[in-house]
């Protein structure tokens, strides 16, 4: 930013600072050679730090709430990247990636256009399509996969297909649809 912005104190002097928050975020999700831990307690530290001084900046105090809000919105899955070696850390690359495996399904399955099943299925699907293009998965690693979560995988797409299923259904005939689960209510509540 520009000297004249800093020492003026006038109009600017909000937007400077908001902009210094934002800038100061950034270069802590930048230093890649610190650990999940160490990136998650100094942005912690920063995010409270703004809560703290967010009328310093007056009317973009809602901005700034905003900024906060959304970063610990993405919280839980926001530091993985710096433990795990390999996994990217930008949009960019995360972006690529998914087109990638897009483009390589497109090229596998002769569609033109994506698979409505990684929509569906892309938390195990898109995973399992970008870790076997990077080495080979051997039918021992397969088999020591952990058995439990496979099941709640599993479970939770199962359960996502059969959304699916019902708000199709429901979008082909309203009518009868709400007949349907009309029916099923009225048999629930006659004695056995």
């Amino acid at each position: 930013m520009c000297d004249a912005f800093r020492t003026a104190g006038g109009a600017f002097a909000p937007v400077y600072l908001a902009f210094g928050w934002v800038h100061q975020a950034a270069h802590i999700l930048g230093r890649i050679e610190l650990t999940g831990a160490a990136v998650r307690r100094r942005l912690s530290g920063l995010l409270g730090a703004m809560t703290r001084h967010r009328g310093v900046v007056g009317e973009l105090s809602g901005a700034v709430d905003h900024f906060v809000k959304v970063s610990r919105s993405y919280w839980g899955g926001l530091f993985g990247c710096y433990d795990t070696a390999g996994l990217p850390r930008a949009n960019n690359d995360l972006e690529r990636a998914v087109g990638s495996h897009r483009y390589h399904e497109r090229r596998a399955t002769g569609r033109k256009g994506a698979s409505p099943s990684l929509v569906l299925r892309g938390a195990a699907k898109l995973v399992a399509g970008l870790a076997t293009r990077h080495r080979e998965v051997t039918a021992a690693e397969l088999a020591g996969a952990d058995r439990v979560a496979w099941k709640r995988l599993r479970a939770e797409l199962e359960t996502r297909r059969e959304r699916r299923t019902e708000r199709r259904r429901f979008r082909r005939d309203p009518e009868g649809y709400l007949k349907a689960l009309e029916n099923k209510l009225i048999q629930l509540r006659l004695p056995a």
